[in-house]
């Protein structure tokens, strides 16, 4: 659809159309929305665990990225769910991000996704419904680059748009990954750049470039199809998704499940723009939920304050792998990863928990 030709209330004089900005229409964004550690604990604490089941292999006693059912067979049925608000202004564009983050769950377990059903939640007397149906297109388009078909989903009217995946996937159990279950000396990998959150918020605040922006949606919209290959990889112990949380927050729910802690090497870490990140975080774009992620787990953290604990802390919108894994292997990760085009190097290791200290230091 052309949405030039729809007038956006934010512009003053309605005789001039404007762009659709979706992102006006929304409180929060992207992965950004995602309730706090903090808060989510809380409301977790007032829901019964799902009892333990010979075929219940991942549930919701655990913080991983999907649940996961034995099927009998040697393989296991994936199933996850993420939607968010809108990140980015374009609905096409908006649509192929909520799909790749909601299918990026599957890819983090090991699994193969098979099938998506479709969230979405719009303002029907506020926007379009032409403008839902690029939505949902930009969504088909993520879904078809991944190999699965989008068969359907549920829609309803709300005040805010929405929109986001019920993924289906498959994986073999032997071959599936967690976040609970890294080893100590393992070295610590992460597939994307950090940052989206802070280009995003100065995409907002009219600070960031054009080059930018389209570098942080290119980077939103890159499946994480490498978890399929990693899936193969028997020295592999851990993989996770870095997403809301940051990847601090990401880490912590890690060293925490597996009585570890973590020490980052910052030098290693991957930036989406070096350079463009700190001068755009100089001018105040930071998004809101970087401290509250810091305040849900800040004190389990040993780092700078400033640009290098923010960036950390960053909300990431289909974010990156974590990848956990053991240091004879490194090389093999590391070939592995180049034959997708990605180039790894570890960002920090694994050691055992010394009680009194934190779970993650940041070394400068």
């Amino acid at each position: 659809m052309d949405t030039t030709n729809v007038t956006d209330p934010i512009n003053t004089d309605s005789t001039k159309p404007q762009p659709i900005r979706l992102t006006q229409y929304s409180h929060g964004a992207g992965c950004g929305c995602k309730l706090s550690p903090a808060v989510l604990e809380q409301i977790l604490g007032k829901v019964g665990k799902q009892a333990a089941t010979a075929t219940l292999l991942v549930g919701n006693d655990k913080k991983d990225d999907a649940a996961v059912m034995d099927l009998g067979d040697g393989t296991a049925v994936v199933s996850t769910t993420d939607f968010f608000m809108p990140i980015v202004d374009d609905p096409i564009d908006f649509g192929r991000i909520a799909a790749t983050n909601a299918i990026s769950d599957i890819y983090a377990m090991g699994g193969t996704p098979i099938m998506a059903i479709a969230i979405l939640g719009w303002p029907v007397d506020k926007l379009p419904a032409e403008v839902a149906g690029d939505v949902l297109e930009g969504g088909r388009r993520a879904c078809e680059e991944a190999g699965i078909p989008l068969a359907g989903g549920h829609s309803i009217d709300c005040p805010e748009p929405i929109f986001g995946l019920a993924v289906t996937g498959r994986v073999s159990i032997d071959k599936m990954k967690q976040n609970s279950t890294a080893k100590a000396g393992d070295l610590l990998y992460l597939t994307k750049g950090l940052g989206v959150g802070i280009v995003t918020t100065a995409q907002k605040k009219g600070l960031a470039s054009t080059e930018h922006v389209a570098a942080a949606v290119t980077s939103m919209q890159t499946l994480n199809n490498f978890g399929v290959a990693v899936s193969e990889l028997s020295a592999v112990n851990a993989m996770t998704d870095v997403t809301g949380f940051g990847l601090l927050g990401h880490l912590t729910e890690l060293c925490e499940a597996a009585g570890l802690q973590a020490a980052l090497q910052w030098q290693n870490v991957p930036q989406l723009l070096p350079g463009a990140l700190q001068n755009y975080h100089a001018q105040g774009a930071i998004p809101g939920g970087t401290q509250r992620n810091f305040a849900s787990y800040g004190e389990h953290v040993d780092s700078p304050a400033g640009f290098i604990r923010d960036l950390l802390c960053d909300p990431q919108t289909s974010g990156g792998l974590l990848i956990a894994i053991h240091p004879n292997a490194a090389e093999e990760l590391e070939a592995l990863g180049a034959e997708h085009g990605l180039t790894l190097k570890p960002i920090g290791s694994l050691s055992t928990h010394s009680a009194g200290e934190k779970l993650i230091t940041v070394d400068v």
